[in-house]
């Protein structure tokens, strides 16, 4: 009885936290997640310490509740995403994710080489550089209105591509650290596997419903359209896994199929409660991650700086070059919306530390700018949204040029 309590009051104070600092966040301005964010920092072990590791890693659904959120954010994401509107912006999004992590793998790796690693850890740590956290900047699209413009289709079709190729790259690293080489029929059985399963799945799933919605509705209930999207939802982030990809990727597959059906609108208003409530415990849970004592002097300070405003500019150029053929002001924010890491930075940094790749301080650098990167990103994006005029839904002037 007293673990129950323990676990309720917890979850009331990240979500209370979450709401306070996404309150505060909207008054200044900034989009809320940046808030939910902050937030975090303050509750974690870092300053008030009344959430801390061991609830976060055993004991208290944090984790599963913030991953949870995640999937229904990336969900309700795809639920606004036509697979023909990805279709049209194809050969953009595949340039974007491509140079989106070329990009900040070579300068990931030439930085970390020059601070002493050798190369096999260097490319380690550039892989930490490399994927774009897609919930991040779903969410500031999402709360802005502006998942119709073209380029929010160009970020999020690129991110999924941009999930693959680190998946790929980190698979080679990872093999690189014990000096035996990587298996390269391997990396080539698992990349045919994820590009398959990401075209089956959201090509025929998409026409199967497209075709035919009415199933939908032959249970009695009359939340059955919900009950079994959701149920979608959470079989193919599981799946997804399975094929070396993100759940995240999974969810969004499941709303882009989803949003074929006749339900589509209804779906969307059914789902706005669910979100309210969990994806909150992403994004406190997400900031609750980093240590700030490792960075508690000026030397960790300093290379911090160095770091962030690598990772910043790196997929900033990458985006940018990408995307052009769909004009400056729509390739800047094209490049900016692929800037934050968010967890899967965390993800990276996780593992290097946890195979001795580096050390504590290292780690709290790479996490912290993980974290810079997405509370950078929501105000940054936000305000060139804005600036470019429409952010209500309506598509850009540049999103109006033909698609090459």
């Amino acid at each position: 009885m007293h673990h129950a309590s323990e676990i309720l009051f917890t979850l009331f104070i990240v979500f209370v936290a979450a709401q306070i600092g996404g309150e505060i966040a909207q008054r200044l301005k900034l989009p809320g997640v940046v808030g939910e964010i902050a937030a975090g920092c303050v509750i974690g072990p870092s300053l008030l310490g009344w959430i801390t590791p061991d609830q976060i890693a055993t004991g208290m659904p944090l984790d599963v509740l913030a991953e949870i959120g995640v999937v229904l954010l990336l969900f309700s994401v795809g639920l606004e995403t036509r697979l023909e509107d990805l279709k049209k912006v194809g050969k953009v999004a595949l340039l974007v994710g491509v140079l989106g992590v070329l990009v900040p793998f070579g300068m990931g790796s030439v930085w970390a080489h020059g601070s002493g690693f050798g190369w096999d850890k260097s490319l380690f740590v550039a892989a930490a550089f490399v994927a774009t956290s897609a919930g991040i900047t779903a969410r500031v699209l999402q709360e802005l209105n502006a998942l119709q413009r073209i380029e929010s289709k160009v970020i999020l079709g690129a991110a999924v591509i941009d999930d693959i190729l680190a998946m790929l790259l980190l698979g080679v690293v990872v093999s690189l650290q014990g000096g035996g080489g990587f298996d390269l029929s391997h990396l080539l059985i698992v990349l045919a596997g994820a590009i398959g399963f990401i075209a089956v799945i959201g090509w025929g799933g998409a026409r199967v419903m497209r075709w035919n919605s009415s199933w939908l509705e032959r249970p009695l209930s009359p939340h059955s359209p919900l009950m079994i999207v959701l149920a979608l939802c959470l079989g193919l982030a599981y799946l997804s896994t399975l094929f070396g990809l993100a759940a995240i990727i999974g969810a969004f597959l499941a709303g882009m199929i989803a949003s074929e059906s006749r339900q589509r609108h209804t779906l969307e208003q059914q789902t706005v409660p669910l979100l309210a409530l969990l994806t909150p415990f992403f994004f406190v849970v997400t900031g609750s991650k980093i240590d700030l004592h490792e960075l508690a002097n000026a030397d960790a300070l300093l290379m911090l700086a160095v770091v962030t405003v690598i990772a910043i500019i790196s997929k900033l150029i990458g985006g940018w070059l990408g995307a052009l053929s769909l004009g400056q002001r729509s390739a800047f924010i094209i490049g900016f919306g692929m800037v934050p890491r968010g967890e899967v930075g965390v993800v990276i940094a996780s593992l290097g530390l946890a195979a001795g790749v580096f050390n504590d301080r290292i780690y709290a650098i790479i996490v912290a700018m993980s974290l810079l990167t997405a509370m950078v990103t929501p105000p940054v994006l936000a305000w060139l949204l804005k600036r470019s005029g429409r952010g209500d839904g309506g598509v850009s002037q540049a999103g109006s040029e033909s698609i090459p």
